[in-house]
């Protein structure tokens, strides 16, 4: 059986939710102390150095609509974590009962700073909100993950930023609605929030510091919480299959892949194992062939059930093992593979 990365379900999702069973809940570390600066209280995974308080408040753009779409107003919400978990329950009651769940995430792609997954389909705004109370806590928490909904009827999105900025992005029926929710919870209008001048800093203003408590390899770290959130809310990466190009749009053409993949035995379906394969390809799509190809040929007795996690990875971040392999390859192939069996 061929998948994709972009085939999130089915037998996939009954696989992937096998492994997922395996794992502990998620914890949170207690020895953490949370970062308060002029009243604003920061998420445990934001640690800030020389970062000033946020002027607490929204701000208001006006976002005319294109390729058919309704015009919106665009809130950007930039309040204290204390008051945030409230805020957010009243601002998904602006979401129809169907939703699209968006998950980002900061990418290991060597060639891309965040990694945007959408629901691969619509999904009842009722199971959206049960997977997020599960993991609402480390959303809350967690500096380099950003999640939320939209929906196209009417045209709403609610998400909760990495930096734990609030958008809430409403057909413009819909401005007095927000406003007063907002009033409600003491939110007024701001001329900015976070101050525009903090990206020309000489020094980064703040770090990310983890958040959850990983005591050994049954506790899930960031990356199986992600493979938890595409599973319950089949998501799919937003990437163009077909290209290869880095976030300013540059053509990158053959570059070397690292991928971890989940797999079963075709004799003993309850035995399962992670197969690490590096490889030159042009394309996800390539890697994907390459990844079917490499299992029929080299791994008979194993069946490929979908991506774990597919990088690309700059060629002087190669592992020792490949330390021979040429800076310029002419032809997409695997280099490497690996399995660790559970």
């Amino acid at each position: 059986m061929r998948l994709s990365t972009r085939v999130i379900g089915g037998f996939l999702a009954e696989r992937m939710g096998r492994t997922i069973n395996r794992m502990r809940e998620y914890e949170l570390r207690s020895d953490l102390t949370r970062s308060e600066v002029e009243g604003y209280k920061f998420p445990l995974g934001i640690e800030p150095i020389s970062l000033p308080a946020p002027q607490q408040g929204y701000t208001l753009e006006y976002c005319p609509g294109e390729d058919g779409d309704p015009d919106t107003y665009a809130f950007h919400v930039v309040i204290s974590h204390d008051r945030l978990g409230a805020l957010i329950r009243d601002a998904f009651g602006f979401l129809p009962s169907e939703v699209t769940p968006i998950v980002e995430i900061g990418s290991r792609d060597a060639y891309r700073a965040l990694d945007i997954y959408l629901g691969t389909e619509p999904i009842g705004r009722e199971q959206f909100l049960r997977v997020w109370d599960h993991y609402e806590q480390l959303l809350l928490e967690d500096g380099s993950i950003g999640a939320g909904a939209n929906a196209e009827q009417p045209f709403v999105e609610v998400f909760l930023d990495t930096w734990k900025g609030l958008l809430i992005n409403v057909p413009i029926s819909m401005r007095r609605q927000v406003e007063s929710m907002l009033a409600r919870h003491g939110v007024r209008e701001v001329l900015e929030t976070w101050p525009h001048d903090l990206e020309h800093s000489e020094e980064p203003p703040s770090q990310l510091r983890e958040v959850l408590q990983v005591l050994d390899d049954q506790s899930p770290d960031l990356d199986e919480i992600l493979l938890q959130l595409r599973d319950a809310w089949r998501l799919e990466l937003d990437v163009d299959p077909d290209a290869n190009v880095d976030d300013t749009g540059r053509k990158l053409g053959l570059v070397l892949w690292h991928a971890i993949v989940l797999a079963t035995r075709h004799d003993r379906p309850n035995k399962g194992g992670y197969v690490t394969i590096w490889a030159t390809a042009g394309s996800l799509s390539q890697m994907e062939r390459l990844v079917n190809e490499h299992f029929e040929h080299h791994l008979p007795s194993w069946r490929c059930d979908g991506f774990y996690s597919v990088d690309r990875v700059a060629y002087d971040d190669r592992p020792e093992e490949l330390g021979d392999l040429p800076p310029r390859r002419s032809a997409a192939e695997v280099h490497q593979s690996g399995i660790e069996e559970w």
